[in-house]
Order: structure tokens, then sequence, then C-alpha cells
């Protein structure tokens, strides 16, 4: 098999042939490392790279699988990691100018799990700078652009993530979400992003170890794939409390849902956003087609309470809790929308604190009477279709300005107020030729519910090609037309990966 045709099999299916013998990690991370070659320079979604040590972890991985003893169920599997995450001895950036030669001496517990089960950390993926945007662009390794056309965002925080996966340059990535870090970016390059509920992965480095706003998850191309990496991530850790153990009991085995006996409620826009007309359009017909195959489809009325306000408190408080000191001692060190973040924070009162999570509490509670009538909530992801990665944001949405650059997230970060589960699945494209994924919205604590309904739903929109998950024609497109690492004014320090460094460095995502 060509190193194309290898690069575009599913996880599952990788790891199959390993079992089969058909196909050795040595083999398959060779393929990668050629593909890697000649994409990533296009789309900079990759950003500290250790192929010495994949080489040579695959050739391990192989004899173990050669005489049938797999390390564990990702054994020979590269995958990446997003640079908010430490991983033992490869350069860890966070896209900030403070930590482009930090080299950790340990890895956060999700990628520690993920290496015992064998998967070979191959590569970094790249961020805004500290997770801050839905944009991944920092000082340090540049932008990433979108592999259906690199002269567009790939979504942010985990855009580096989704850029790659999308790509087909990695089977598996990480990612984390705070307002749609792991979402937006899904949506944006057509594969399937995991918001868990609170605690379902541990995230013992959570600046606010008691608030469940910030989330780790996975992502992958198929639901199938997603399921087996969250059955390696998922579990507690004494230093995250709202951490839980078994959250989801086998989730490789998860079954579809029964389609016709699913009560599916759907929102345009939360109640009350902007959405650009032809993404509107573009999720009614999606419900359209969706509607003769499930048990029910009706509109839900969405109004949970003040969920910017409440958002942007909340946001606010982690971001004073994670960088305010930093930021008061090095301000220079910091761009502008940790600052813009920070001055928000700061500007708010005891007051506005305990009334933000007071009304966090009401959303909850009135969001769990609304699903009574329901299994899942469907709506778009992103209101935009991806614009210029030049952009920081979108400055308007059908007309309707954005008062801080995180506004035109409100489809994604709302939902994150709930800390039940979210996903994104991709379903074809919207009238702009990119990718359009649904957001899908489970019930309180029902992650296992709601991946059997995406499960479901994936296989539905696969089945018609205009609907199943785009895949972008990489060989033939061009760099963008601006560098992508144009914006670079602090390139990484590249260390050996036998250095180490010790850092303290928080991030809010």
């Amino acid at each position: 098999m060509n190193p194309a045709a290898l690069v575009a099999l599913s996880a599952t299916e990788i790891l199959a042939r390993f079992e089969q013998r058909s196909l050795t990690p040595t083999e398959y991370v060779s393929a990668c490392l050629s593909r890697i070659s000649a994409i990533n320079p296009k789309i900079n979604a990759l950003t500290a790279i250790d192929a010495e040590s994949a080489i040579s972890e695959a050739a391990n991985a192989t004899r173990r699988w050669q005489i049938g003893r797999p390390k564990g169920a990702l054994d020979g599997l590269p995958i990446g990691v997003k640079d908010l995450q430490d991983t033992r001895g490869l350069l860890t950036t966070y896209g900030s100018v403070r930590a482009r030669g930090h080299v950790p001496r340990q890895d956060i517990p999700m990628v520690a799990k993920l290496r015992t089960a064998g998967a070979i950390i191959l590569a970094k993926t790249n961020v805004p700078e500290l997770g801050a945007g839905g944009n991944s662009r920092n000082p340090v390794w540049g932008a990433t652009g979108n592999p259906f056309n690199p002269n567009l965002t790939a979504g942010g925080s985990s855009g580096g993530s989704a850029a790659a996966l999308s790509a087909e340059l990695l089977p598996l990535c990480t990612g984390s979400d705070t307002g749609g870090s792991l979402r937006t970016p899904a949506a944006l390059c057509g594969i399937v992003g995991y918001r868990p509920s609170v605690g379902v992965i541990a995230h013992p480095t959570r600046p606010l170890g008691w608030s469940g706003i910030s989330v780790l998850g996975p992502m992958a191309r198929t639901m199938d794939d997603l399921c087996l990496m969250l059955g390696v991530c998922q579990g507690d850790d004494p230093d995250d409390p709202l951490s839980v153990a078994g959250a989801v009991p086998n989730p490789a085995a998860l079954p579809p849902a029964d389609l016709k006996s699913l009560r599916v409620g759907f929102s345009e826009d939360f109640g009350d956003l902007p959405v650009d007309p032809a993404i509107r359009q573009t999720f009614r017909t999606r419900i359209r087609l969706l509607e003769n195959h499930v048990g029910s489809c009706h509109r839900a009325e969405l109004d949970l309470g003040e969920l910017d306000r409440t958002f942007d408190i909340l946001r606010g408080e982690s971001f004073v809790a994670a960088f305010a000191d930093a930021m008061e001692a090095t301000p220079d060190a910091f761009g502008e929308h940790i600052r813009e973040n920070v001055e928000l924070g700061l500007s708010m009162s005891l007051a506005d604190r305990a009334w933000a999570h007071g009304e966090q509490t009401r959303i909850l509670r009135k969001f769990n009477a609304l699903m009574r009538d329901y299994d899942v909530i469907l709506m778009p992801t992103s209101p935009v279709s991806p614009f210029p990665w030049m952009q920081s944001h979108p400055a308007e949405i059908n007309g309707q300005a954005m008062d801080i650059y995180y506004r035109w997230l409100a489809l994604s970060y709302r939902s994150s107020l709930i800390g039940g589960p979210v996903i994104t699945i991709p379903t074809g494209r919207d009238p702009y030729g990119m990718p359009f994924g649904l957001q899908m919205l489970g019930p309180t604590r029902g992650d296992e519910s709601l991946l059997s309904a995406a499960k479901a739903l994936q296989a539905l929109f696969a089945s018609d090609s205009e609907t199943a998950r785009p895949v972008p024609d990489v060989a033939r497109i061009a760099p963008s037309t601006m560098d992508l690492r144009s914006i670079v004014t602090h390139p990484p320090i590249l260390k050996s990966s036998t250095q180490a460094e010790p850092l303290s460095m928080k991030t809010a995502v």
C-alpha cells in the first residue's frame, strides 16, 4: 500500500493491521513522516517533531506486535499532542515567548496514559499564544492554515491538532476546550472533536481546580477512533478534585444509538446569536435530512439565562489566576489577547464572581429541565465559515459587531457553561466549499448516550456524499499566499530531547 493510502486509514484500521501483521508500526511511522515532510510546510499544523525517537519507538513496537505482545491499546500509533500540554523531553512552548525553550521533565497525566498505552508522541500541534483565541497563531511558531485552504484559519485553540488530522498527518491528536477550543477547529477542518463532561478526563494542570470551565478531550477523524482514544485517556487524578474514574465504561465498544428512538432538539443560533445566512441555511438542510430518520425532531428553546456575561466572568477569573502575576512582572512577554482577558478579569468584583457562579448553577438546572424532552440538541458549531488567518477574529457576523474577540465563539462557549458533554461531527461542506461541523449537546453526565448518538449520526451523514466527512486534496493545495511563519517574532529555542529545564507555566485552556 502506498504512503498516501496508509495515512488515510483510521486508527482502528491501522491497529487491526498491526495485529494481522500486514502492516508494521515502522512502516506506518515512516508513511506519516513522509506525509508530514510534504504537507506540514504548507499548513504549519505541527510544531516540535521528534522523528528520531518516533522511529526508534516504532521499531520496538514492531517487535512487540511480531511476537503478539503489544504494550497497550495504542501500541505503535503515532499521535500529536497540543502544545499547551506538557510532553516529557519534547519542546513544549504554549505558543509563548516565555516558554520557547521549555522542555518538560514529565508528561501531563493524559499524555502519560497515552504513552503507557503504547502511543508514540511524534509531534506537538500548534496553538494561539497560551491558548487564548479561536485562531491558532503565535509569535513562536506562526499560524496554522486550514488544509482546505491555507489562506484561511484552522480555528483554535486546538487548530494544529484539527489541521493535522484533516490533512492526515497523524491518526489521533489531543485537544482542550474552554469556550470551543476543541470543537471549533474540529468543525472548521472537518474532523471529530469531543468536549467530555467535566471530570471525565483528569485535568490536574487547570489553574482553578474547582472550576470545570476547561476540559481536555480527544480529537480524531472518526467516532470509532475517538472512542478508542477516550478509553485510554479517561480517568481520575487526586490533583483534579472534579475528576471521576471510568465515566464511560468501555467506550470503544459503544454501539450506535437507534435513530428511530432518538429525540432530537435543534437550534439555529442558541436563541439569539448572529449566524452567517449561508451557515444557517446549511444547518437547515442537515436538519431536513435528519428529520425522517429520527424518532422526533423539534426546535428547542434555549432561554437558559445570561450566558455571555456568565462566561465573561468565569473566563476572566481563570485568566487572572493563570497569568495576572506573571503579566505584572513581565508585561511585554504577553500578547494582546492575554492582556485583554486579564484586564477584563481584574475589572470584576467579588460580587460579579458570586453572581456568575450562581447563574451558572441556574443555567445548568434550566438545561436539565429542558433535556427531559430531548436526548440530544443540535446546532451549528461555528457561526461563520473559516476566515483569513491573518485576521484575529471576525469583526462582525451578519451585521452584528463583536464586542470582544472571542464573542464569535458563543455557539460553543455557551454550552461549556453547562458542564455536560458536547461533540462536533463533520457533515459535508458549507456553500463556501469549507467543512461544516454539526454540534451535539448531550444531557448532564450523559457522555455514553451522546457518543452513541454521535456514532449513529455520523454513520447516517457518511452514507451521503454531500454530507460525508470532507477530505482536503492536500496534494494540490498551494501554500498560503502570506507565509504562515511571517508573524514569528521569537522563534523557538530548539534543544536536544535529553535536555530539560523546570518552568512554572499555566494555561487557561
